[in-house]
């Protein structure tokens, strides 16, 4: 039987979000005994509204940002259309500026609440001005919640005006964004490996937003009938699957952060919560295989949405006990939470001081290992994702040179070996190992990975979307490649400059100290090196394409006006009497080593020594592709005279010196005869 698509939205909407209320709400009361602040006697406590509120309020606005998030992925990814938003397409984007708006009321609710539970005190008694500026000024968990207040009205406020799918790509963008401030805080800050717990959290909060969120309006649109759901259906299944492994794995990181045993998973509430939250991710797991061998291939002829419907709506309500489950985590302390006690190193770093270098400083860079989810995913993806491509072609039969495959994965490897060996560690405790670490990740990965042609690479292998269809990942790598934002930073000038001066402005500021108190912080400023190096040595030597390619004699010209400033960087490092971060090194308080003197002389010597080496690799590589260039040339010209293609030029000109010599023997022969 039809579904009428102009009422039968509401009573399903209003069924859903009753069920998953229900839920939440039965898993908070099930736990309630975790979810109160701890009492202390003599010591007023928070009032029962906070008590009861706060899970709420929490609950309301994660539900609400999974809302916004999954309409605008509709929107600007799931459903096909062009570039202008359809009337289908506008209407989700005012139903994601009503949830942005319940985002923004529920996330400062939370603030008031937050504020109200940790001094423990009433409401009322926080409601001041001055009380909330202070919190939201000098507090993670102030600015956290603020951000995310500012995120929603911000999208409440814009969303009813994009008419573009480019802006609604940009509002996606923005969504993600607000959801990660509280990554940051809580249980995850606090852990004692503390960075992989705040990357890991992060990475399970975008990948649980995007799949419940996409889910949740693709059944919308299911039962609507909305056109392109088939397209819509099939883009989210792929989707989805990310997503999913996004989850367990950070899931499975987060569990071994926080969980000091095995053990713990059954003796400890926090862990038979982690327990149950796993159970239901299985589950999910087999349904959404499930879906792609059974129900996604009916999808799309007549009266096959019913299974997707019923199938899809069984997810959701498992999904809602699975955000409930989350809620009651995070007012769940983990394991020996109040009774362990760090270090003053452990609390800056996240670990432990590492033991001194020894006799044989360079064996622990190599032994002493630190996991970082961040880059051990964002690598791992990186590779799977470019031997995907090499096989693609492969298989359709096409070639693609063995050594760009060598190039990129060596140069992920490096990474690797830069952010999670005891480079990493040490770079925390050393300036010197640190500059070692900058100065890997900003001039050796970079040659290797642009020399590995990834953008080439994707351009080959990325399907091409429909004509008048909306633009897909190759679509938008072109016009990335292609836009104003990467001709103006891929110019050699300011290449260069940013190359350079990125460096002069981080240590020679505050900026440093600053980045390296946080760990997102410094996880921002190894990616900036990395990045600023790509930039620099694409526009050098790199294979892809871009909108400005200089001759090779100009990319030589660029690289030998660079480098002497990074000497000169390099030895204004050496020659500073002002210790650079000497507030970071002071805290961090390592009593072993060289001075703080010393070693950032070391340091400025190792960036000098260290520079010199991938410039002179980098002059080899720029040679042999110009002798390369000039040959491939050389073979087209030949081929085009062969062809006896007058359009090239060497073929014009030897054309016309040709008829040059047929004049002038012409000339001669006219003259031999007015002669005689």
């Amino acid at each position: 039987m039809a579904v009428d698509a102009r009422r039968a939205p509401h009573p399903v909407l209003l069924l859903g979000a009753a069920l998953s209320t229900a839920v939440a709400i039965a898993l908070l009361l099930l736990w309630q005994g975790g979810t109160s602040a701890e009492q202390v006697p003599g010591i007023q406590g928070p009032d029962a509204l906070t008590t009861w509120a706060l899970p709420v309020a929490r609950t309301v606005a994660n539900a609400a940002a999974v809302a916004v998030i999954g309409a605008l992925l509709l929107v600007a990814i799931l459903l096909p259309g062009g570039r202008r938003l359809d009337d289908t397409k506008l209407r989700y984007m005012t139903w994601a500026a009503v949830a942005a708006a319940a985002w923004a009321a529920a996330s400062a609710a939370l603030l008031v609440f937050t504020l109200s539970d940790l001094f423990a005190r009433p409401v009322g008694q926080v409601l001041a001005p001055d009380v909330l500026a202070d919190f939201v000024l000098t507090d993670a968990q102030g600015r956290s919640y603020a951000l995310m207040t500012g995120a929603g009205a911000i999208l409440a406020t814009v969303c009813p005006g994009i008419g573009t799918v480019r802006w609604a790509r940009a509002a996606l963008l923005l969504a993600v964004a607000g959801l990660l401030p509280p990554a940051f805080t809580g249980h995850s800050a606090g852990a004692g490996n503390h960075d992989a717990a705040v990357t890991s959290l992060a990475l399970h909060l975008v990948g649980v937003a995007v799949w419940v969120g996409g889910l949740a309006l693709l059944l919308v649109a299911a039962v609507r009938r909305d056109a392109g759901l088939e397209t819509a259906v099939r883009r989210f299944s792929a989707l989805a699957f990310w997503a999913f492994v996004a989850v367990a794995a950070s899931g499975v990181v987060n569990a071994v952060v926080r969980l000091p045993s095995a053990t713990d998973v059954f003796s400890s509430r926090y862990g038979v919560l982690v327990l149950l939250k796993t159970v239901a991710l299985l589950i999910l797991g087999f349904l959404g295989q499930w879906h792609r061998q059974r129900v996604l291939p009916t999808v799309g002829d007549d009266g096959s949405r019913r299974p997707f419907v019923k199938l899809a709506a069984g997810e959701l309500l498992l999904m809602a006990a699975a955000m409930g489950l989350a809620t009651a985590l995070s007012r769940t302390p983990p394991p020996g939470a109040q009774t362990s006690s760090l270090s003053p190193a452990e609390e800056l770093l996240g670990f432990p001081m590492p033991p001194p270098l020894g006799d044989f400083p360079w064996t622990p860079l190599f032994t002493q290992w630190h996991f970082d989810p961040l880059f051990a995913f964002g690598t791992a993806a990186a590779a799977l994702a470019y031997l995907t491509g090499v096989r693609k072609l492969r298989a359709r039969g096409d070639r693609w040179p063995l050594g760009r495959t060598i190039a990129w994965l060596a140069g992920l490897a490096v990474t690797v070996l830069a952010t999670m060996s005891g480079l990493a560690v040490y770079g925390t405790v050393m300036f010197s190992v640190h500059m070692g670490q900058h100065m890997i990740l900003a001039m050796t990965v970079p040659i290797l990975l642009v020399l590995g042609a990834p953008a080439t690479l994707a351009l080959r292998t990325l399907p091409t979307a429909e004509k008048g269809g909306t633009a897909g990942p190759r679509e938008l790598l072109l016009a990335l490649l292609r836009s104003r934002y990467v001709k103006v930073i891929s110019h050699p000038v300011v290449a260069s400059v940013l190359f350079i001066a990125s460096a002069f402005a981080v240590y020679y500021t505050s900026l440093f100290e600053s980045l390296m108190r946080s760990h997102l912080g410094h996880t921002v400023m190894l990616v900036h090196f990395l990045a600023v190096g790509l930039l620099f040595f694409w526009v050098i030597i790199g294979v892809d394409p871009g909108p400005r390619r200089l001759p090779y004699l100009g990319r030589l010209f660029v690289l030998i006006l660079t480098m002497p400033f990074h000497s000169w960087f390099s030895i204004s490092v050496m020659s500073s009497t002002d210790i650079i971060g000497e507030g970071w090194w002071a805290d961090v308080g390592r009593t072993w080593g060289a001075s703080l003197a010393d070693d950032q002389y070391n340091g400025g010597a190792i960036a000098w020594a260290t520079g010199d080496i991938p410039v002179l690799i980098t002059t080899i590589i720029l040679a042999a592709q110009w002798v390369r260039s000039d040959a491939r040339e050389a073979r087209r010209v030949d081929r085009r005279i062969e062809r006896g293609d007058v359009n090239d030029p060497l073929a014009a000109y030897n054309a016309y010196l040709a008829s040059l010599h047929a004049r002038n023997r012409k000339t001669s022969r006219e003259l031999r005869t007015e002669d005689s």
